[in-house]
């Protein structure tokens, strides 16, 4: 259990413990605590050199941005009824493994003993079901919660050498049956069209996906290093959760490449972030929010985009605007492909989508990417079929809505 009431937090960057502390009084106030000339920064946009102090009325959305929210929040109050849950208790369960080189603690806080290593073999051939999942969340919650996002999900070590967990698992969800398969097939189609994603694995029985952090670099000498993470949302000042979450559907993905541009990321990088925006229309992925796009840094000078995550098409499912409202069909994009009052959120055309890549992300032959895409997209369904772990009705609907998305291509 947490104290009643939190006041402050050790922040440590990278391997620099106690590089800051975060208070929490009228406003949040962030302060770096001995900066020298190579502090890595707490984010991108509050560098040591400028000020030592930053002020915020809400938290700051760098640390807003890996809060437990949606499937492992309701947890997280299931095992923790009379705890309460502030912004500070989150970043307290977040500890030091949170997505990106962020890490929180009490000043008092013992570490807590490291949990048994759950390898990546082991966990694929772990046969689902809910209460082995919640087993799992209870197992290791204690090395800290570290990861956004609705779906249900938890880190998990899978080797002690490496100080954190480095594995992500996803479990199948009620609400979306067959979504870790599904997102397996998305990932797989990326992959296989070049576009950089995180490694992952689909369970043998298809009911759990397992990926490997992208945040964590493994040298040849052993050495970890944990790399900066912001999601888009949280470079924009956002902060997306509870009554807010809405926010992260608001924008464009025009607004988001002028982002990265301001970032000053090499052209390559508005390259890859137009493969992703294409895949991700192609699929059928209404999903793509602000907070499914993010930069990874060592400094303000190397940046780069992140690779894809949480990717899966959507169109497949249907959900509820209310409770007990009627099931409606996702049909539109997350964002609007172009900025501009009177711009939509429907599908593009294919010379709209074509248009968005020239004009906005530079790419000079935007058809050879697209056709790259459904290629593989075509290739990824073609070999699925008959896979024990796809079920034969989640193929079908995925190959359907694949097969309108593959239009794009001329």
């Amino acid at each position: 259990m947490l104290p009643e009431k939190i006041r402050a937090l050790n922040v440590s960057i990278g391997d620099a413990a106690n590089a800051g502390q975060l208070l929490k009084g009228a406003v949040y106030e962030f302060r770096y605590l001995a900066p020298d000339p190579g502090q890595s920064a707490v984010a991108l946009l509050m560098p040591p050199g400028e000020r030592l102090t930053w002020q915020e009325g809400d938290l700051f959305a760098p640390m807003d941005q890996n809060l437990p929210e949606g499937d492992l929040f309701m947890k997280i109050r299931q095992l923790f009824p009379k705890q309460p849950l502030t912004p500070m208790h989150l970043l307290a369960l977040v500890g030091r493994n949170g997505i990106g080189r962020l890490g929180y603690g009490l000043a008092d806080q013992l570490p807590s003993l490291p949990p048994r290593a759950l390898s990546k073999d082991e966990l694929l051939k772990t046969r689902y079901t809910p209460e082995v999942f919640n087993e799992l969340v209870a197992a290791y919650l204690s090395t800290g919660a570290g990861i956004a996002g609705m779906q249900p999900k938890i880190m998990v070590p899978d080797r002690p050498t490496i100080p954190v967990p480095s594995l992500i698992v996803k479990a199948a969800s009620p609400a979306y049956p067959g979504l870790a398969a599904n997102e397996y097939l998305c990932l797989s189609a990326a992959r296989r069209a070049g576009i950089e994603v995180p490694t992952f694995a689909l369970s043998d029985d298809g009911r759990m996906l397992v990926l490997d952090r992208f945040d964590l670099v493994v040298h040849a000498d052993g050495r970890v290093e944990r790399l900066g993470f912001e999601d888009i949302a949280a470079l924009a000042g956002l902060r997306v959760r509870d009554v807010l979450a809405d926010r992260k559907y608001q924008g464009s993905y025009q607004r988001v490449a002028e982002l990265l541009r301001q970032l000053q990321l090499h052209s390559d990088n508005l390259h890859r972030f137009f493969q992703q925006v294409a895949f991700s229309i192609m699929v059928r992925n209404g999903d793509a929010h602000l907070k499914n796009f993010g930069v990874l840094y060592r400094s303000a000078t190397d940046v780069w985009l992140a690779p894809m995550f949480d990717v899966v098409t959507t169109s497949i499912y249907s959900y509820a605007q209310y409770p007990g409202g009627p099931p409606l069909e996702d049909r539109t994009l997350a964002l609007k492909l172009f900025a501009g009052r009177h711009q939509t959120r429907a599908y593009p055309t294919s010379d709209e989508l074509l248009d968005f890549g020239r004009r906005v992300c530079g790419v000079s032959q935007p058809a050879q990417m697209i056709d790259a895409i459904a290629q593989a997209m075509a290739k990824t369904i073609e070999e699925s079929k008959g896979d024990s772990r796809v079920p034969a009705a989640l193929w079908k609907q995925m190959r359907d809505a694949w097969t309108q998305g593959m239009r794009y291509a001329k």
